[in-house]
């Protein structure tokens, strides 16, 4: 519907109203303060309010990506609206294992329009041609998707370190984080698995210490590697595809450039 009533507008309508969505949901994050169960329950309120997994993150980050002119981040928010937004859409598991469903109506309906502006900004930022997508930088995606996973490791971190989760245990083994978005471990679940198989052992041992040699992943950096081999087909295939006549071009012009190379070579 706001593809058809944005379509003739001008582009600098259909910023204004795209930014407004994004905004809206920014300042929805911090409204769940009034509903069940953050109005009854403060900590929690403090606890969740903080931007701790990537659809958390994205919320906060999305207006500030598109506002900024730098077109990196943009094929960033179209990629991970979709991977975060979408998928939880599909699959909301949150939602599905709340032990109160009516009494939590309004924090599910808030689950949805959250997810649901996740990706439908993105997607109707590139179909309105607000944003247009180059494979030249298919690979600068899971570049900045690591960056962001930085920004929610310090969520955490100040999460743990100021008291508004449980504070971090002294044994290194057994740290009392929240395990989001996989930064800490892969945990027990598909997703989890899939990506611990293409970890290194070496991102998964203590290296020194009272501790050398016992199995701890490596925060972050136990990701490096699944991340970048997962996501940069997926990326230069899209990219490729929706950029299609420049790709084509491009591989056209290579190839006339391999042949004078190779007829001079002769």
């Amino acid at each position: 519907g706001l593809y058809f009533l944005l379509k003739n507008k001008s582009q600098k309508t259909q910023k204004i109203t795209l930014f407004s969505i994004l905004a809206f949901a920014l300042v929805l994050h911090f409204c769940k303060r009034l509903w069940y169960p953050y109005n009854e329950n403060t900590s929690a309120w403090y606890r969740d309010s903080w931007f701790i997994n990537i659809c958390g993150a994205n919320i906060f980050l999305f207006p500030f990506m598109f506002i900024i002119k730098n077109k990196a981040v943009k094929d960033y928010m179209f990629f991970l609206g979709i991977l975060g937004g979408f998928l939880a859409c599909i699959l909301p598991i949150e939602p599905i294992e709340k032990p109160d469903q009516s009494k939590e109506l309004l924090e599910i309906i808030r689950f949805y329009i959250h997810h649901t502006i996740l990706w439908v900004v993105p997607v109707l930022m590139v179909k309105l041609k607000v944003h247009t997508l180059s494979y030249k930088r298919f690979y600068k995606v899971p570049m900045i998707f690591m960056v962001v996973l930085l920004f929610i490791m310090l969520n955490q971190i100040f999460q743990s370190e100021l008291g508004f989760i449980s504070l971090r245990n002294d044994d290194f083994l057994n740290i009392n984080y929240r395990n989001t978005s996989y930064i800490w471990a892969p945990g027990n679940d598909a997703i989890g698995k899939i990506f611990s198989v293409l970890c290194p052992d070496f991102f998964k041992t203590v290296p020194v210490g009272e501790f050398a040699g016992q199995q701890k992943y490596w925060p972050w950096f136990w990701l490096l590697i699944p991340i970048f081999t997962y996501m940069l087909p997926i990326t230069f295939i899209v990219t490729a595809i929706i950029d299609r006549k420049n790709f084509v071009s491009d591989v056209k012009k290579f190839k006339t450039y391999l042949k004078r190379k190779l007829s001079k070579t002769k």
